[in-house]
């Protein structure tokens, strides 16, 4: 399910499919082959058109599908509030420069949030999204290869599906503990440096952010609330409201 991939804000710009005259933001680095369920979202707006046409943006069933995805996984619930429009246009070269690369330092993740308006403890928060989902081995290979604070026998059990070279669309799970189960694994797996991604290990490799790494490995409700509390406030960057975009009508293009 779509959790992020989004830039300008909460306005379904990444749904927009290529057309002859428009490149979107399905092909940014941080979004091709990564995420997907887009074909979920189709079904669901369809469902909502035959009974309520022109009502439910996609912007709306993105962060609704968000919230449920999570608690149908074991996470937390949270008031989603709506009423968001949908963008006409999306930006290429803005995913490719805002969305969080998997090689930031942990000066980078901080600095790429916070341009975004999130702190540090809401990003380490909202990184904890990665107890479920994959990535491609394009993105952690180097760092199985060449990094030194990645567990031993963690690497070696990744390359057999990631090679030194080859093999770029492979998967493997952000957390190998639980893939399909929204806890604090993740946070847990980091300590014991068995973070997939570079971006990943950097919460917890000797800096700022150790401590809130450590609070919610040894406290899942503590960051279950956090975790819920930042969506929410996801959800609330710079929407589409009013007269501002529209509601599409099919998800992938506009009206």
């Amino acid at each position: 399910m779509i959790l992020s991939g989004q830039t300008g804000g909460c306005d379904a710009s990444i749904l927009l499919d290529d057309t002859a005259n428009f490149t979107g933001e399905k092909t940014a680095g941080a979004n091709n082959n990564s995420v997907r369920g887009y074909e979920v979202i189709d079904k669901i707006k369809s469902h909502l058109e035959n009974s309520c046409p022109g009502v439910m943006s996609c912007a709306d069933i993105l962060a609704v599908a968000a919230r449920d995805s999570v608690v149908a996984l074991g996470g937390p619930s949270w008031r989603v509030l709506l009423g968001r429009r949908d963008s006409t246009t999306a930006s290429l070269s803005t995913a490719n420069s805002d969305l969080p690369s998997p090689t930031l330092s942990l000066s980078g993740l901080i600095s790429a949030f916070s341009d975004k308006g999130f702190t540090a403890k809401e990003m380490v928060a909202l990184s904890g999204s990665h107890t479920i989902g994959q990535a491609q081995c394009l993105f952690f290979r180097t760092r199985l290869y060449n990094e030194n604070d990645i567990n031993a026998t963690f690497a070696t059990s990744l390359k057999e599906n990631c090679p030194s070279s080859g093999g770029d669309n492979n998967l493997s799970p952000l957390d190998t503990t639980s893939p399909t189960y929204f806890d604090n694994a993740y946070f847990k797996n980091l300590q014991t440096q068995k973070g997939l991604l570079h971006s990943d290990q950097q919460l917890f490799s000797g800096g700022s952010t150790d401590a809130q790494v450590n609070i919610y490995s040894s406290n899942s409700a503590t960051f279950m609330t956090d975790f819920a509390n930042a969506m929410v406030k996801m959800g609330n960057l710079s929407p589409l409201t009013g007269s501002s975009g529209q509601v599409r009508k099919n998800c992938r293009k506009v009206n």
